[in-house]
């Protein structure tokens, strides 16, 4: 496996543990090693390492499996919670009707029978498992990216910046993916007789309004995903943290496998319930702009005033709490599935620890 300089100093900044075998490679011994000696001593440590992990951190390989962490991850928990997902939208877009979630589930079965709680679970699965492959996949590329710039101190000092920028990133190009087989799902959800299916949702939206019924969304989506990601992110990397130092009675590298994934659904599901609150005004407005034709984001918005974005929202927090913690769930397991690295949580480089006088 060939690997740059640049992605070496990636696992110094993220502190990974170089001793393996009982062979300390020597990281964190010296004042100054230089880029050769970083080559080098990497190279080493990957033929260590050959066993354990089935590619290297931040190689293609790597990139591609998370990725295909994300497709399953996101395709599999949103469609799985479509019959609620779809309760939430019609709340949003006809509150007169829909009173509550539980009002919700049952107008929708006496309308449209327990058949109807599953209307849109192909733009769904379709939607969000692209979706998932740019967020997952484009967050590990962008957090390599960035982390290098950063250099190893500052990627420390700025970690949570980090995980804001590199999530935003990803998060851009994932709500390009997503837009068209969103636009089609809350039409299937929210207009009675559109249409009960993707195959005859798309053509009918196509020409009406040509391309432009697909993508008249993705700037509301941004307004909605890239905050929820931005929190989804860093909130989960950041509780991780602090679960290990100050509630895991043990350092992670001690413990199990099922352990560790514990600890990634509890900091999934924290994350969950803030992703919800920042992200939901947002959902709302998407929720009313793709049902209706001509409507812009502000119209939407100004009409529906400051209470009117927060209908839904007991339904949003259970689906995204849930939602969250299983996505981070099933990414983890991916990731321990195909033996990719898995990096500690961060801790403090020695060069700064001695820069700021904690050490001798």
């Amino acid at each position: 496996m060939d690997v740059s300089p640049a992605v070496c100093a990636v696992g110094i900044q993220w502190g990974w543990d170089w001793s393996v075998a009982g062979v300390n490679l020597g990281f964190g011994k010296r004042s100054a090693p230089s880029e050769f000696d970083l080559y080098s001593e990497v190279r080493s440590y990957q033929r260590l390492m050959i066993g354990k992990y089935s590619c290297e951190y931040g190689s293609m390989k790597f990139y591609a499996l998370c990725g295909f962490g994300g497709v399953l991850s996101c395709g599999i928990t949103h469609t799985a919670v479509v019959p609620l997902d779809l309760v939430k939208c019609r709340m949003q877009v006809d509150p007169q009707k829909y009173k509550g979630i539980f009002n919700g589930f049952s107008v929708t079965l006496k309308e449209d029978g327990v058949r109807g709680l599953a209307k849109g679970w192909a733009p769904t699965f379709i939607g969000y498992s692209m979706q998932g492959l740019c967020k997952f996949g484009f967050y590990e590329v962008f957090k390599v990216f960035y982390s290098n710039m950063l250099g190893e101190e500052n990627t420390y000092l700025w970690r949570t910046s980090l995980y804001l920028a590199a999530s935003a990133s990803a998060e851009f190009f994932a709500d390009i993916a997503l837009a068209p087989m969103e636009a089609a799902k809350v039409r299937i959800q929210t207009q009675p007789g559109y249409a009960n299916t993707l195959r005859d949702a798309a053509p009918k939206m196509y020409k009406e309004e040509g391309l432009n019924a697909f993508y008249k969304g993705v700037a509301p989506l941004w307004m909605r995903q890239i905050p929820y990601t931005m929190m989804k992110f860093a909130c989960f990397e950041r509780t991780v943290e602090a679960l290990y130092k100050f509630v895991v009675p043990k350092p992670r590298s001690e413990c199990t496998k099922g352990e560790q994934l514990i600890v990634t659904f509890v900091a999934g599901y924290i994350a969950g319930v803030f992703c919800a609150i920042v992200s939901h005004p947002a959902d709302s407005v998407v929720s009313v702009l793709n049902k209706e034709k001509g409507s812009t984001a502000t119209q939407v918005l100004q009409r529906l005033g400051f209470k009117g974005v927060w209908k839904g929202l007991f339904a949003r927090i259970i689906m995204i709490g849930t939602l969250t913690a299983l996505q981070w769930f099933i990414y983890d397991s991916v990731k321990v599935y195909f033996r990719l690295p898995r990096p500690p949580p961060p801790e403090m480089p020695e060069s700064l620890k001695k820069k700021l006088g904690l050490t001798e």
